[in-house]
Formats: structure tokens, sequence, C-alpha cells
């Protein structure tokens, strides 16, 4: 196809053989050079907001979505935008009686509510904006996005915390004090050099010394983006890339963003609307557990999809047949398959194998497509070991109590307010459960009434009995993990009002982390995998070229890698912000690593830069102006040795180079 109405040469439709839809930032040297038309591989910019034109013969195409979680969802979106598919032929397919997947939140003031799980945000999820940009605002008035609601909140209450570690109940640490001695620093550095190829299979333990597993960096990474010391250690290293750039608001979550409700309300329920609006099909009660796939060489084919639906409380087995050209896109796996639920009396009780999630779950349609190819993966390196991969959630309910009262000593605004609270979780690092509780902004539901708070609670480690009740945390009751809770801040002898004014529900998930268990390449599939003509794979256990996963971002970024390449469309998809490669960040990142003070050398690069165009790349000297001059010298006897002539001439030689690029001659 061409169009004539916007050049007078051919415009082709879809994409150039050899166009690369998931470039990879970290694979070669980017430089221009002649009739190279695209952008850097990282490149995020309104450069990379173009419209195509519609794919050829889109309007006779047919998608067939397994989940409706924020992936399945995202790639009905990019369906839509930028393949330009008629909203009525995308059916989304559904095992729940609601939309969301794992991006859940529900509940009322009198039985309680409950999210399983939250989602931390950062500037630079740049797929994740690339969609919500594009959706209506859920309150402002048409013409906003979720985006521009987002924004406005964040822009006018911006999130920090200043209570991110306590211990000793209720004793508050230094969490800008990372603890990391010089080795334990090279130890992150070594790790952020090594090629991603050298550690298939290492877990965190298998590296880092236990020095550096005791320091409160690594209780605030872990808490934060819940490691336990087993996972591993790749997935560690991809963090490190992604998130270097905030590495020195760690200790007081200024790194991220909250939105103003729970996740479910902010960012599935509008996406969904949307969908539906357009025309989206979603149907519901459909467990997906098998595809049929036609073999010709190395071409793989979807020509059918086995599920098995329930209507009125029976289950039918249905074939459904997937015709010439149509796509067909899902979920592998499932973070929260298996979720055993409590409340304040009841104890959450597992019904899965600790090796094997068994037949009709959210994990049996990847073991099904496993048994197909060994291009579909290993799912069994993810659901193969729940000791490793559990932990639980509680989330608690709650009128004015004293626990209320302790919450106001630990947050930056009154929990009332409708600004940030505690702006991110508190991590008490003595707990045995290593639990940590957050407030974010309320009310957390639309509906929440005005003098209800809602806390969230999680447990990391599921393996030892809790300091003050001799159980683990999933033998727990919710009333046992209150009380557990109030010990650690230090109110337990305020415990009777506290639990006549709350409501706990808990939710124990065998395999919530099962996405960072120690792997291999190979072990996870592509989203497109090799030799499939029709096939996306979506969610948490798919690979990208440098993205982490437990993240809204990383689960759509497999559904946007999917649309284009499926449907060759001439657009790609951004590798992760460059930000890990900017020198600021580099700097800005051995400072925070080394607790605030100048990292060995720094203060030689102030002697080079300060007073050139780009001496504001580096953070300030932490010393009077008076004494600058002997940390200097002290830093270059450390660095060449004392008494070193060298060091002399160097100084002599540095001074004078100093002079002559403030010379204004």
């Amino acid at each position: 196809m061409s169009h004539k109405d916007i050049s007078t040469f051919t415009i082709s439709t879809t994409a150039p053989e050899g166009f690369e839809h998931e470039p990879d930032g970290s694979r070669d040297y980017w430089h221009h050079q002649a009739l190279n038309t695209l952008p850097p591989h990282d490149f995020i910019a309104p450069y990379a907001r173009h419209k195509t034109l519609p794919t050829p013969g889109i309007q006779n195409r047919k998608a067939w979505i397994v989940g409706s979680g924020i992936g399945g969802l995202a790639a009905a979106f990019y369906l839509l935008r930028d393949a330009h598919m008629p909203a009525e032929n995308i059916t989304i397919l559904e095992e729940m009686t609601v939309e969301g997947g794992s991006m859940d939140g529900a509940g009322n003031p009198e039985e309680g509510y409950i999210i399983r799980g939250g989602r931390e945000m950062n500037w630079n999820y740049d797929t994740l904006w690339d969609l919500f940009q594009d959706v209506p605002a859920a309150e402002l008035p048409e013409g906003y996005s979720i985006l521009d609601e987002y924004r406005i909140i964040n822009d006018n209450d911006p999130n920090y915390s200043e209570a991110r570690l306590m211990h000793k109940c209720g004793e508050l640490l230094d969490a800008k004090d990372f603890g990391l001695s010089k080795s334990q620093q090279w130890e992150l550095i070594r790790l952020m050099l090594k090629r991603k190829e050298e550690l298939d299979d290492i877990s965190i333990e298998d590296y880092f010394s236990e020095g550096f597993l005791n320091t409160n960096f690594w209780f605030l990474f872990r808490s934060m983006f819940a490691f336990k010391n087993c996972h591993s250690l790749l997935e560690t290293k991809l963090y490190l890339h992604r998130f270097l750039d905030s590495i020195d608001g760690f200790a007081d979550m200024s790194a991220l963003v909250f939105p103003k409700y729970n996740q479910y309300d902010t960012f599935i329920k509008p996406l969904a609307d949307m969908l539906r609006d357009k025309g989206v099909i979603f149907q519901f009660g459909t467990r997906v557990e098998d595809l049929d796939i036609s073999f010709s060489g190395e071409r793989k084919t979807v020509t059918g999809i086995r599920a098995v639906v329930t209507k009125d409380g029976e289950e039918e087995a249905k074939h459904i047949n997937v015709g010439l050209g149509d796509l067909v896109f899902t979920l592998t796996g499932s973070m929260t398959e298996h979720t055993a639920y409590g409340d304040m009396e009841n104890v959450p009780e597992l019904t899965c194998d600790k090796h094997d999630p068994g037949d009709n779950s959210g994990w049996t349609l990847w073991k099904n497509l496993a048994k197909k190819s060994p291009v579909f993966g290993k799912p069994e390196k993810f659901y193969g070991n729940v000791d490793k991969s559990i932990w639980e959630s509680a989330t608690l309910t709650c009128k004015p109590s004293p626990l209320i009262d302790k919450l106001k000593t630990l947050s930056v605004n009154d929990p009332y307010s409708g600004r940030s609270v505690t702006g991110g979780i508190i991590t008490i690092t003595d707990s045995n459960w290593l639990l940590s509780i957050t407030c974010n902004r309320q009310p957390h539901f639309p509906d929440q009434p005005d003098d209800t708070l809602v806390l969230w609670v999680y447990g990391l480690l599921m393996d030892k009995a809790g300091n003050r009740i001799p159980k683990t945390m999933a033998q727990c009751t919710g009333k046992e993990i209150l009380t557990e809770l109030c010990y650690h801040l230090n109110i337990e002898d305020q415990l009777d009002d506290i639990v006549a004014n709350t409501k706990v529900r808990l939710a124990l998930m065998p395999y919530i982390t099962a996405q960072f268990m120690t792997r291999a390449a190979g072990d996870r599939p592509h989203a497109v995998p090799e030799g499939c003509t029709n096939l996306g794979l979506i969610g948490q256990f798919v690979e990208t070229r440098n993205d982490i996963i437990f993240t809204m971002e990383a689960s759509i970024r497999t559904a946007r890698i999917g649309v284009y390449k499926l449907l060759n469309i001439p657009k790609q998809v951004p590798d992760i912000s460059p930000t890990q490669y900017d020198i600021r960040n580099l700097i800005k990142g051995a400072r925070a690593l080394n607790s605030g003070k100048p990292f060995m050398g720094e203060r030689l690069l102030h002697r080079l830069l300060d007073k050139t165009y780009f001496a504001h790349i580096l953070p300030p000297l932490p010393e009077p102006e008076e004494s600058k001059q002997y940390r200097f010298e002290e830093e270059m006897h450390d660095l060449l040795g004392k008494g070193s002539t060298v060091m002399h001439k160097f100084g002599v030689w540095l001074n004078s180079l100093r002079e002559s690029l403030s010379d204004k001659k």
C-alpha cells in the first residue's frame, strides 16, 4: 500500500527487512550515518510518538488476548492506536469476573479493603507514560489524560519519606547512611561492570558478602523491590542499571511518584473503560489452558485456543478457532495464582504443591506451550520452589486509634490531608519477617469514608518465627500480624484499642516473586518467540532486552513489542531510558553509595571542572571553602602516595590547568 497524498514517492506501511522493533541500547555503538532514519535505540522524545499508517488488511484481522491484566489491556491499546485494528475485532479472555489481574483493589469499609500489592513508579517508565498519556483522565474533564492527573497530583504534592528504616521497637535509622564499606561499594560496581551473560543461575547470596547483605543499602534495596537473598543476581544487576538515577533517592523515596488512588482505580479501570467504550470485547469466566499450534519447519502458527468457560457455576470446554491472519497474545505464568486469603481471625491456607501449581492454574497454559517447543522457555524454573517465591501482605482498614496516632509521628503529612503520608514503605530492619508498612495518599479508594485510613503491610521472609509472635507470618491470623506490627512500633500496650478499630485482610501469595528466581538464557521466552507468526507473549515472565520485571512498565513493554513485531509496524519500542549512561547519575550514585561523602577521586574532578561550564554536574563538596585545599591534598595522598614527588608535580600542573581554563584570554 502506498499513500500518494503524503508524497510523490511510495510510502510503505510496513517496516523494511531487518527493521529492529526492539532495539538494544547496550548492544553496540550508535552513530549518525548515511541512510540512518532512526533515532538512538533508547531515544525517548516526542519524535518517538509518531502515528503510523494503518497496517495492510488490518480491518479483516482479529486479535485474541488471554488475560486482562495491564499487559493484556496494553496489547489491546496498541492494536487500536498503532495498528488501527477495529476495536470490535479484539476480544480479551479473562478467567476472573473482573479485569486487572494482579493489579487489583477491592473491598468496602464494613468488611475491610484489600490490595494484594502496590506499584512504585518513577518518571522514566517511558512505555507506561506513553500509554497513559492517551487514556482519558478518571476525574478531570474531557481532554485530560491519566498522565495529566498523575503529574498534577505529584507536582503539587512531592513524595518523600522521613522514616524509611526502623529498628529496636520504633527507633528510626539514618537511611542516608548506606553503611557500605569501600570493598562493599566495589561489590556493586563490579556487578554493574559484568556482562549479563556471565550471571546465569547465580543467586544474590552466591555473589555478595555476608556483610553487604546486612547493610542499610541492602535493606533499602531489597524491601523496595522485594528481593530475597536467594533470588537472581542478574535481575539485581538489571535493577541497578534501571534505577541508577534513583540511588540518591532510595533513602527518602524522593525518586518515586505515587497515584492518588489504588492501582485498580488509577490505571486499570480508566484503561478498561476506554477500551470498552471503543468496542473491545471482554469475555470473563474463561480460562485458557492450551493453544493449537501448527508447525511448518521453523514457523509456528496458532490455529486454535482451548479454554474452559464457567457459566452459572458450570464448567464447559470450548474451542476457539484462530483464523488465517488473526493474532493471539497471552500471559505466561502468574504472580498471584493460588493466592490464599485470610482475615482477623483466619489464617490463609495454601492449596498448591510447593513444587508444582497443579492443573487448571494460571501456569497451565505456559506449561503446555513449553512442552511444544523450547522457544517457550522453562516455566518450572519459576514455579518450582514456593519457599523462595512466597510472601504475604496485609491490608489494614483503620478507624482512629493509637496506631493512627503512631502513624502521624512517622508521616510527612497528616494522613487525613489528602497529601502523601509515609512517602513509601517503612521497613523494620530487625523484624524476623522483614516487615514493611506504608500509608499512601488517602482516601486510597474513591468510596472510602473520611474517618477511615487504608494501610498496607508486607513481610518478605516466611521462614522464621516472629519477634513477638512465635510463628511464621504465614501461620498467623490478621490479629497476630497486627500484634507483631504493634510490637515493632512500640505500641503493643495499646493493642486492645487498636484491634477494636482495625480490620485486617490477608493475602498469602506463593508465586509473588517467582519472576526473581535464578534463571539462565532461554528460561524466559521472548515477546515473539522464534518462528512464531501470530503469537505474542506478555507479562512478567517474558524476556526483554534490558528492562526489569515486577513492574507495570515490563508488562506494557512486552505487549507493545508483540504488537509491533507481529504486524511489522514501522515503529520501535525504545530501550529503557538511557539515564544509566549519564555521567551525572554515575557521579551522584557514587556519592550516595558512599553515604553522602565524596568518593575517591571526586575532589580531583572538582579541581578539574569547578571553573568550567561542566561544574554543575558535581555534587557540592560538604566541607567549608577554607578546608577544601587540605581535603584535596589528603585525597591526592591516598591516590598517589604520601610524599610522592609525582603528587607535587601533578598538583602544580593541575592548578596551572585550572587557571588556564578560567583565563579570559
